[in-house]
């Protein structure tokens, strides 16, 4: 890819030149916009410093916390799955026998919920890098294996990791010409259409037991109130969510169950 630097940047000269060429753009008089485009230039840039000191303080607290959440959660992730299991007798120690095999139950469901979520993206994550590299290589994409492994990468993050797993493709083409670069977004999206509304929602959906239609909402509701990250943690927490709230609720039914059959008895 570093190779097709000097490829690239000959063909944007390349543009340049035939675009100075054409009588349509010689004719074409800049010296009465040059007083406009300095204005406009001045005014823009003294806009967007205000903007920018203005808004620095609320970047660099989201990147810093993208960052601790993007590094703790799978950290986290990690030592629940593997270490888990550890905390069990602790819980047998520390609560009644019967509460604790409720609340060991419960972490026992949270935990398979999570392995099962981490499993289901592994599998959309090769669903895309493996059609995405197929979709290259169809087209003569260079480098089509790697760009797919990025690509499958990459869509771990929703909505996002599209954008960011087509750049390398895109400059890879852009140095081949302007057509190879048309391919590659029509491959992208293609995958993106198919991934996005068939195989994310069923493979996650089937796997947690949750609507295809669900997921979808609480993706879309989760990226207007927390962003980004909200759209990466939505499923994983409505999934562990779900299990609590259905475990509350069959508590509450086995109390009342009981409950009427103390009052019939009596």
């Amino acid at each position: 890819m570093i190779s097709n630097i000097p490829a690239l940047a000959n063909t944007t000269q390349d543009f340049v030149q035939k675009l100075a060429n054409y009588s349509w753009f010689k004719n074409i008089d800049f010296t009465q916009y040059t007083d406009q485009i300095e204005k406009g230039a001045s005014t823009y840039a003294s806009s967007f410093l205000n903007r920018l000191t203005t808004s620095l303080g609320t970047i660099i607290s989201t990147i810093t916390s993208f960052a601790v959440v993007a590094i703790t959660v799978p950290v986290m992730l990690f030592y629940m799955l593997k270490d888990g299991h550890k905390f069990l007798p602790t819980i047998k120690k520390m609560l009644p026998k019967h509460q604790a095999d409720q609340t060991i139950s419960v972490l026992e469901q949270m935990s398979n919920t999570i392995s099962k979520y981490i499993g289901g993206q592994m599998i959309e994550c090769l669903f895309v890098g493996t059609f995405t590299a197929i979709g290259y290589v169809l087209i003569g994409q260079k480098y089509a294996l790697l760009l797919g492994v990025f690509a499958g990468a990459c869509n771990i993050i929703p909505y996002v990791g599209p954008y960011i797993g087509i750049l390398p493709a895109l400059i890879v083409a852009f140095g081949d010409n302007m057509l190879q670069l048309v391919y590659v977004i029509i491959v992208v999206l293609v995958v993106q259409q198919v991934d996005g509304n068939v195989v994310y929602p069923n493979i996650i959906g089937k796997t947690l037991q949750i609507h295809p239609l669900t997921i979808i909402i609480i993706l879309l509701a989760a990226g207007n109130i927390a962003g980004l990250m909200g759209m990466i943690l939505a499923i994983p927490l409505y999934a562990v969510v779900k299990v609590i709230v259905q475990n509350i609720y069959h508590i509450a039914m086995i109390r009342s169950e009981e409950s009427h059959a103390q009052e019939n008895s009596k």
